[in-house]
């Protein structure tokens, strides 16, 4: 990848829970168009370390600067992050009194001020890409979990962002509906899109990341092209966790 065209540049960050040190002196660049498939055991910090990156968490100590902006305390650099750092969760996080078509005009129409008709037709479009158009008056509780992730997908997107983060976004599906996740993933890195994708899909990671990066214990244990990654890691907590999941 382009060094020059970083994205996202980290020096130094850590972050404690409490007495928990749950980040410890994270370097990390990404380049942009970049796709980071973040893997490592539960507890290791990965979740956190995306979460820093749109200041969902706050950490105490080092530099995060994304797509140029220092994400510290400033009320308006948080804001104007957010419009550009879009989030897929683990557990969706759709309104659920709101049809589909409302959950994806809400960001738009207040935090870009966008109009209705340019909102609801922007929100039409990326429910074509991800594939339920035909889902737009539906609430999310009618909704599969599959479906549902993928319109938490389409609302993204709507937001126009330039990175995407996805926290564990198959990891609450059943498994005959991680593919249809997958495949709409899939779809936004060969349009270029940069992502950085906590996960344990390894097969997502092989064919699609650009890196593959290991955690544990707060750290960047390794990280390398996928290839390298899977069929020569270097270090023995990599090989351990890999035997275990693989």
């Amino acid at each position: 990848m382009d060094k020059k065209a970083y994205i996202i540049k980290i020096e130094q960050l850590n972050k404690w829970f409490d007495d928990f040190h749950v980040l410890i002196d994270i370097n990390l660049n990404v380049s942009s168009g970049e796709i980071l498939v973040i893997c490592g055991p539960s507890g290791s910090g990965k979740s956190t370390l995306i979460r820093c990156m749109n200041n969902l968490e706050v950490y105490q100590k080092g530099s995060l600067i994304v797509d140029g902006i220092y994400v510290g305390d400033n009320l308006k650099d948080i804001q104007k992050i957010r419009t550009e750092v879009g989030m897929v969760f683990q557990h969706f996080n759709l309104f659920p009194h709101l049809t589909v078509l409302d959950n994806l005009t809400l960001g738009p129409r207040w935090t870009k001020n966008i109009p209705l008709k340019e909102a609801k037709d922007m929100a039409m479009h990326y429910l074509e890409k991800v594939k339920i158009p035909e889902k737009f008056n539906s609430y999310p509780g009618q909704l599969s979990g599959g479906q549902q992730q993928r319109v938490a997908i389409a609302r993204s997107l709507c937001m126009r962002p330039k990175i995407i983060l996805f926290d564990e976004p198959t990891s609450a599906l059943d498994p005959e509906m991680v593919k249809e996740v997958l495949d709409v993933m899939i779809d936004l890195a060969k349009e270029g899109m940069t992502m950085l994708v906590v996960s344990h899909e390894m097969g997502f990671a092989k064919q699609v990341a650009h890196r593959v990066m290991f955690m544990d214990q707060g750290q960047i244990i390794e990280q390398n092209r996928p290839e390298e990654f899977f069929n020569n890691p270097k270090e023995e907590r990599t090989k351990l966790f890999l035997s275990q999941i693989i």
